[in-house]
């Protein structure tokens, strides 16, 4: 086989992140990606922790109802075991993950995968959540979605939680969680 010099022939890898408020669209994008590089024929997989039940115990649902085949995994050195001949690899809800999933998706991209990931940037206290702060530092591409402020209309980063329970995790909808501006959440 003839390669032109300077033209590399191996499969270059990389990360995208995805990222926002609740109710800002993460997951509708993360299922976009996907199903387009399913229409491209490449092998995809889908991942999200078993954690996030809130819509179906294995797929990926967006707030729209939009949904996409995943495997649930515990923990992400899964991934690298059950991502094996894939092209693409998307994961869901990343801030549920351990600390150990930024190293997996930089060893799936050393490999030559396409990672999309998709995660809360901020829990509710507008702190930085789980290892979604060093995949941000580590990724190639970076999206960030906005939701609309449902006190003002203008845009939205940060998920006010409505609730009085200060348990980090809570998984919860539209009664638990709202967007909002930074005004409107620090004003509260």
């Amino acid at each position: 086989m003839f390669i032109e010099p300077g033209i590399n022939s191996e499969r270059k890898g990389w990360i995208e992140v995805i990222c926002g408020s609740m109710f800002s669209g993460k997951t509708e994008e993360l299922i976009r990606r996907l199903k387009r590089a399913k229409i491209a024929n490449k092998r995809v997989e889908i991942f999200k922790p078993t954690i996030d039940v809130r819509y179906d115990e294995v797929n990926v649902v967006s707030h729209n109802a939009n949904a996409i085949r995943s495997t649930p995994v515990p923990h992400s050195q899964n991934i690298l075991l059950l991502a094996e001949g894939m092209e693409v690899v998307g994961i869901d809800e990343a801030q549920f993950l351990d600390s150990e999933l930024p190293q997996v998706v930089e060893t799936l991209a050393k490999k030559g995968i396409r990672v999309i990931i998709a995660g809360l940037d901020m829990d509710f206290e507008g702190k930085p959540f789980g290892p979604m702060p060093n995949l941000l530092a580590v990724a190639d591409y970076i999206t960030k979605v906005h939701a609309v402020c449902m006190q003002c209309g203008d845009i939205a980063h940060f998920s006010y939680r409505k609730t009085a329970d200060s348990s980090k995790v809570l998984l919860g909808e539209h009664d638990t969680y709202e967007p909002r501006c930074r005004n409107c959440f620090y004003k509260h």
